[in-house]
């Protein structure tokens, strides 16, 4: 059960992905290059997530150096639509996409997509002939499910106004 625990790991990082960068690109007060700037700032984190630390831990078990072609080629797409995937995020952000309808539509979408091509490079024994309805239903629930949240997800409430400060000296 430990892959759960890695799973629920990422599921809750992703899930706060979108609102922290979305604060991050708002703290850099800069409407114009604001997004970028958060960007950058991602891309240093991958850095130090996503090279040194593999680098690390692959020098401290001793593992060979030895890179397949195939493997590298793979893992670079991954790597170039994922950070496509991020900057589209930003973008949309820019866009006017509210945050959670944004988000919704990403990780709604995102598993029918996965899904879909996983089928396609992988089919089942039998082809698409061999695909259970039950799969077809799932996309489309997941879908739906991705509408129904931007459709109908809650308004923000409105800031409370801040509390005035007394200063010392009015103290009674």
């Amino acid at each position: 059960m430990t892959w759960l625990a890695f799973a629920l790991l990422t599921v809750v990082s992703w899930g706060v992905y979108g609102v922290f960068l979305h604060n991050g690109q708002m703290q850099m007060a800069d409407k114009e290059f604001g997004r970028y700037k958060a960007f950058l700032f991602v891309g240093i984190a991958y850095f130090l997530t996503a090279v040194l630390a593999p680098l690390i831990l692959l020098w401290a078990k001793g593992a060979d150096w030895k890179y397949p072609a195939g493997g590298m080629w793979w893992s670079l797409i991954a790597g170039v639509v994922g950070a496509i995937g991020a900057f589209g995020v930003l973008l949309a952000f820019g866009a006017k996409g509210a945050p959670p309808v944004v988000m919704a539509i990403i990780f709604s979408g995102a598993p029918v997509v996965n899904a879909v091509v996983s089928v396609a490079l992988h089919p089942p024994d039998g082809g698409f002939a061999g695909i259970k309805p039950g799969f077809w239903v799932g996309l489309l629930l997941a879908a739906l499910g991705g509408c129904l949240v931007s459709f109908y997800k809650p308004a923000p409430g409105k800031p409370s106004a801040p509390t005035p400060q007394v200063a010392p000296s009015q103290q009674s």
